[in-house]
């Protein structure tokens, strides 16, 4: 059993729950899209159709169809209560701002309930994380891009909640936090899922709290929940409780606890099929041994 396989159910389920709070907590969230949305600036590209991927309750989603307005936007997420917020979002939003026709479809990254070669930008804001097979994953939606389309994405590097892992260790035995990949190897991924001149950086954002609740009650209310295998499957103790706080305590500094978020950007380019000299396609076709 991998231990850190994610529950897609139990995601799904933690996500429903958080969907009606989820705008008024997502403040890292929304300012690592503000960030995205600025280095779309840079790209000279006028999409007909955009999948934002993982689009939760549709704030991206505004801003990608007021940015393209004469471009469909298909927000897909895996969560239907984040959809429905985001459909009620998107009818009042196209009356005050206009902007681009928003679509809303339920399913998963990992497997998208899109045809081949039909969309020109896939953007994703910190949602490929929850995916189990991030290879696989750029595989999909390499698939599901055109020729000359553009990927762009943000994701949690290793360092994320690194002070919140610290304080956990040696409270028990389960897991506690999701893994996360690191950028170098996500832009290896890029490339072996057929992707061009991937263009990778990332930065770290510090939010600041009283207290260990604070922390664990910000995670509660945007559904970023425990999902792994290897969780622990009842209530924390109170002398593990003790521990963790006891442990977290030693990390204060100007009277406040430290939560890092090391925030990983990418974006990539789906290059057109390669030919031989008389002008038949290359395929290449991508194995993976289980």
């Amino acid at each position: 059993m991998n231990e850190f396989a994610i529950d897609k159910k139990l995601m799904r389920r933690a996500f429903n729950r958080a969907a009606a709070d989820y705008d008024a907590a997502a403040v890292l969230q929304r300012e690592v899209c503000a960030r995205m949305l600025e280095r779309l600036d840079f790209i000279k590209l006028q999409p007909a159709r955009i999948l934002d991927a993982g689009g939760g309750t549709g704030w991206g989603t505004r801003q990608l169809a007021q940015r393209y307005p004469a471009a469909q936007v298909i927000a897909l997420d895996i969560a239907i209560g984040m959809l429905q917020i985001a459909r009620g979002h998107s009818s009042w939003w196209r009356k005050l701002f206009s902007g681009a026709q928003q679509t809303q479809v339920c399913g998963d990254i990992e497997a998208l309930p899109l045809a081949s070669n039909s969309v020109e930008m896939v953007w994703s804001n910190l949602a490929v994380q929850w995916c189990n097979d991030l290879p696989d994953t750029f595989i999909e939606l390499h698939r599901v891009l055109k020729a000359d389309g553009l990927l762009m994405f943000s994701t949690f590097g290793p360092d994320t909640l690194k002070e919140l892992r610290q304080a956990f260790r040696g409270v028990d035995q389960h897991n506690h936090l999701n893994r996360f990949a690191d950028m170098h190897d996500i832009g290896d991924m890029l490339v072996d899922a057929g992707f061009a001149e991937p263009v990778m950086d990332m930065e770290c954002l510090t939010l600041t709290y009283d207290d260990v609740r604070g922390v664990l009650y910000d995670l509660k209310r945007i559904g970023a929940h425990n999902a792994t295998a290897g969780r622990g499957q009842g209530l924390m103790g109170k002398n593990a409780w003790a521990r963790l706080v006891e442990n977290y305590e030693r990390l204060r500094r100007d009277g406040k606890l430290p939560a890092t978020y090391e925030v990983v950007y990418g974006h990539a380019w789906k290059p057109q099929p390669r030919t031989t000299v008389d002008g038949a396609a290359i395929i290449q076709t991508t194995f993976k041994l289980k």
